[in-house]
């Protein structure tokens, strides 16, 4: 079951958000979330189940026999085995193999794999981390709003608020216009730049620069725009339950660098790679060429979290050179006490960023190389000059308010009128307008799936 689905938005959410009012104690809520977190999750593929389990037994276990082990370390690495070896074999025992298994594809595992792993390390390192009931796990690892495509919360983050947390009109209003916020980010904007990006890339040999260049463009936005669009729907639908969860977007388009892309994208991801596995390994404190292969191992590994194909790996190792060589060229002292210099910094960046989601979107290496052919070298075509002209004023008005929608005009503007009353009244209204279009176009379109949750 995804967010945009009528199931989700006219059944499973008014039904679960009415029930869970009604309940009066804390724990009650607690345990009925974790319920229909694990209904959520059966609607969507309920053989992923048995694995979501698997991984809260893990966990548990990790809380209880770490903390008393008096040889912590070799218990630590049998349990994070153990998460990575369920993990691998669901989702790349066929690329390293080159069998053809047909295992399922649990929906999420690589989120709440993560979430399982940095528990057992923050378990690890402070016992007092660990949980005290195994429901609290269940709830953590289930959650419904970040059970499949994050944000990546930390145990330590989740866990405080399961005893008290706020829950006020306020807060509900708040997290429903988040949550209609990011609904309009999926259905009018990567929705309507998912069908130039299609086109794109499947005119093969038919692709010129011009729509090469567009498709590209528009899978930047579409990408952008799918997932932030899922963050917020997310993050919205946590505090309307009562739950804060952190930022998992800042603008990431307006970075000067691709190391400051990492710090803006996906958040709870790169942070869980910083902290997890880049500091670990040193970090930048064991000289320069050691941080360079910190960071190239470091993107090589998020290439493949995302999936068991040559073409995340290669978008990875691609984000990867470049992070290593701003650690040698140092990009962020140049730009900063010159505005020419940060303009080429936002150029650079977003031509690395835009050329590297090339990769990432194609379904092969030969896609992506015919793509980078038409993007260079490609002459005009009559098949790409045919499918810019049938691409709708929708799908152009939708390009165009990404552009917008990809600058903090939205914190501009909350700065200038915060205090006023009647722009947020005039801001819950255009909400509910937000999501009537957006219940239409749903209707006229059809169900898109989030990018995200494939991963």
């Amino acid at each position: 079951m995804a967010f945009n689905t009528a199931a989700f938005l006219f059944f499973f959410f008014p039904a679960a958000f009415l029930i869970y009012q009604i309940i009066p104690s804390q724990r009650g809520k607690n345990g009925f979330l974790a319920v229909i977190s694990l209904v959520f999750y059966a609607c969507g593929q309920w053989q992923g189940i048995p694995c979501l389990l698997a991984s809260m037994l893990l966990c548990y276990a990790a809380g209880v026999w770490i903390p008393r082990a008096n040889a912590k370390k070799p218990l630590l690495t049998v349990f994070l085995a153990l998460h990575l070896l369920m993990l691998g074999a669901f989702k790349y025992l066929n690329f390293f193999t080159g069998m053809d298994l047909n295992l399922p594809l649990p929906v999420g595992i690589s989120f709440f794999t993560f979430k399982a792993l940095s528990y057992t390390v923050d378990v690890y390192r402070d016992e007092n981390a660990a949980a005290r009931r195994i429901t609290d796990l269940l709830l953590y690892l289930s959650f419904f709003p970040q059970a499949v495509s994050g944000p990546i919360a930390r145990f330590g983050q989740f866990s405080a608020q399961l005893e008290n947390r706020p829950a006020d009109s306020a807060l509900t209003a708040k997290g429903l216009r988040r949550f209609i916020a990011g609904f309009a980010k999926k259905a009018l904007i990567a929705g309507l730049a998912a069908p130039v990006v299609n086109t794109a890339f499947s005119l093969g040999s038919g692709l010129d620069f011009r729509l090469a260049w567009l498709g590209a463009f528009a899978y930047t936005i579409q990408i952008y725009f799918d997932f932030s669009g899922y963050s917020d729907m997310a993050i919205g639908l946590g505090e309307m339950f009562g739950f804060r969860t952190l930022e998992n977007f800042e603008y990431p388009y307006m970075a000067a660098s691709i190391t400051d892309f990492w710090r803006r994208w996906h958040i709870s991801l790169s942070s869980w790679f910083r902290d997890y596995l880049y500091i670990p390994l040193g970090g930048g404190h064991r000289g320069v060429p050691r941080k360079c292969v910190n960071k190239a191992v470091v993107f090589l590994l998020c290439g493949l979290w995302h999936g068991a194909s040559w073409t995340f790996v290669l978008w990875g190792a691609w984000h990867g050179l470049f992070s290593a060589l701003e650690s040698v060229v140092p990009i962020r002292r140049l730009t900063k006490n010159s505005l020419f210099a940060k303009v080429l910094g936002h150029i650079y960046t977003l031509l690395v960023v835009c050329l590297g989601f090339v990769v990432f979107r194609a379904a092969s290496l030969g896609e992506a190389m015919t793509v980078f052919r038409a993007m260079f070298t490609g002459s005009l075509i009559p098949a790409s000059t045919l499918a810019l002209e049938r691409i709708t004023p929708a799908a152009w008005a939708a390009l165009a308010a990404g552009v917008v929608g990809s600058m903090p005009v939205g914190p501009w503007l909350k700065d200038r009128l915060s205090g006023s009353a009647w722009a947020a009244a005039v801001s819950y209204a255009a909400a509910a307008a937000l999501f009537g279009i957006c219940v239409l176009s749903m209707a006229g379109s059809g169900f898109a799936p989030f990018i995200y949750a494939q991963f």
